[in-house]
Order: C-alpha cells, then sequence, then structure tokens
C-alpha cells in the first residue's frame, strides 16, 4: 500500500511514468473504461473544491468504479466532534482508495497514519497539492513536450499557494530550468522553497513586476489571492487585484507562452484573455481528470 501525500513521494522515473499513463489515457480512454471496475473512492473534502473533486469523482467513474464521500465538513460527523484517524479508520472499511482534501497542514498524513487504504493529498492548507502538480505536469508535457530547459514564471500568491510550491519543488528536479518569482512582499515565495533552489543550484530571480519579465518566460503560472488563507480582510482586500494579466500585459510574451492556473480565477486573469490561444488554463483543468485516471490506477496496481 503506497499513499501519495506529497509529489516528492514520487522519483522523477516515477512521475515520468504516470504522465506516460496520463497521456495514454488521453488519447484512447475508453481503453481504461473498465480498469477500476468494483473498487470505490472516498473523497473526504473538508474544504470547498470543485475541480479537485469532480475530477477524482469523474476519473473513477469512468474507469467503472464508484464513489463515496461528502463534500464539506458540515455534512460530516465532524460536526460531532469526530477526528480525521477515527473517519479516516471507518472509511478504510467502506472504500479501496482515498481522496482527503482538508485546510490545516498535516492532516492528509494524519489521514495515511491510520488508514489501511491507498490515501491520496488533494490539498492540506498551504501546504501541498501533490495531484496538482501532476495535473500540470501533464499539461506541460502535452504542450510542451519537456520538463527540462525551462522558464516559468510563477505570479500571485506565492506564500499560501500550495499549488506554487508543490510544482516548484517538482519540476526544479528535471535540469536547466528556472523560476521568475512575480509578487509583492507579503505574498513571496517561502524562505524553505529558497533554500531548497539554492541547496539544488536552481537559478531564480524575485520581481514584483509582471510586464518587466514576461518577455523571458516560456510557462506564466497565474494565481488568486486566497482570501480564505487570511486573518486580516483588510490586508486581503489590499492585495487581491494587485495582479491582472491582460491583453496588454501579454504583448510583451513570446508567442509560444503557456498561461497556467489552478483554477478557480478571480479577477487576476481578465476575460479577454481567455480567448488568446497562450491561454490554457482550462485545458490544464482537463488534464486533472486523466492524471488523476493514472495515479488511481498505479496505486491500485492495475497498470
Amino acid at each position: 500500500m503506497r499513499h501519495i501525500l506529497d509529489p516528492l513521494d514520487l522519483s522523477v522515473a516515477e512521475t515520468d511514468e504516470i504522465i506516460a499513463l496520463g497521456e495514454s489515457v488521453m488519447s484512447d480512454g475508453g481503453k481504461y473504461s473498465r480498469a477500476l471496475s468494483g473498487k470505490i473512492l472516498a473523497t473526504l473534502f473538508y474544504e470547498p473544491s470543485t475541480r479537485t473533486r469532480l475530477s477524482f469523482e469523474s476519473a473513477m467513474l469512468s474507469m467503472g468504479g464508484g464513489v463515496i464521500g461528502f463534500s464539506s465538513e458540515e455534512s460530516s460527523s465532524v460536526v460531532k466532534g469526530e477526528n480525521i484517524a477515527d473517519t479516516i479508520r471507518t472509511v478504510s472499511h467502506y472504500a479501496d482508495i482515498c481522496a482527503i482534501r482538508h485546510p490545516k497542514e498535516g492532516s492528509a498524513l494524519v489521514a495515511a497514519q491510520n488508514a489501511s487504504i491507498p490515501i491520496i493529498n488533494a490539498g492540506d492548507g498551504g501546504h501541498q497539492h501533490p495531484t496538482q502538480t501532476l495535473t500540470d505536469f501533464l499539461a506541460i508535457h502535452s504542450i510542451k513536450g519537456r520538463f527540462d530547459n525551462l522558464t516559468i514564471g510563477l505570479c500571485g500568491d506565492l506564500t499560501f499557494g500550495r499549488t506554487v510550491h508543490s510544482l516548484v519543488r517538482s519540476i526544479a528536479r528535471y535540469p536547466n530550468n528556472r523560476f521568475i518569482f512575480v509578487a509583492p512582499n507579503e505574498l513571496r515565495i517561502p524562505g524553505y522553497i529558497r533554500q531548497i533552489l539554492i541547496k539544488n543550484g536552481v537559478p531564480f530571480s524575485e520581481t514584483s513586476t509582471l510586464e518587466a519579465v514576461i518577455g523571458e518566460m516560456d510557462i506564466l503560472y497565474m494565481t488568486r489571492v486566497q482570501k480564505e488563507r487570511f486573518f486580516n480582510e483588510e490586508e486581503y482586500l489590499r492585495l487581491k487585484d494587485i495582479y491582472i494579466l491582460d491583453k496588454r500585459k501579454l504583448s510583451g510574451a513570446n508567442s509560444d507562452l503557456v498561461i497556467m492556473h489552478p483554477l478557480p480565477r478571480v479577477n487576476e486573469i481578465a476575460r479577454e484573455v481567455d480567448d488568446d490561444p497562450r491561454a490554457r488554463y482550462f485545458y490544464q483543468a482537463q488534464c486533472g481528470k486523466f492524471m488523476r485516471m493514472a495515479l488511481m490506477m498505479k496505486l491500485l496496481e492495475v497498470m
């Protein structure tokens, strides 16, 4: 039995293998329509989610399996005082694999320590989001054909953005990549991420101005400023619209730039950008289903 709590739980070779399987699923989904027949996925989502939860459920249903679970704390026994450990011990009797999302860092680890089925971290607070990283990888590889020799810009909330932390740590393992971090001082990339890059000799730069560096990027990963991570609403309101990607800002970008966003979007990408061929965030979301199909097959050892 194996759990996926952190994107680095997978080696580079294992990541490449899952992405290759994801691309196979993308090209011929029907081939896998009964791959998990008779298997049950539990989705335990203690905080709101659209793409992650629904793509997990769609992935399992598309492989002939079933789904049980809840989509909020209020619809679970948490309201009665039950803890994660007891919940997961119980759910392990009802399902073959579990995806859990929780607002507190480390919650997925607690679930894994008490589970008798594979646990997939579907996001724990501002910590890690490994399946979003694998989704990003599938989108990047299917468009760019590689994970190396890329200049990757990440813009917005880099302090609390778990998708950012997971992506940087994972793709930094591939050669000749460079990062450009675009954020105000209040939302800079955390020090531990900076130290990982320095330790491994991965080049990066930091700036607060997107227009000055957008022309250097192969990939631009936009993020929203997350209201739910702020304790001070006044601070959130001051920062929430600090970066808005529009056609004017894109005028200085390369013609083969890939614009990504883990979604949901608020104001940080203007609607006018949606029709630009470089905007690939809805395609990125589509990749989430195929990647999660591949990951569940690997964890349940059917492929």
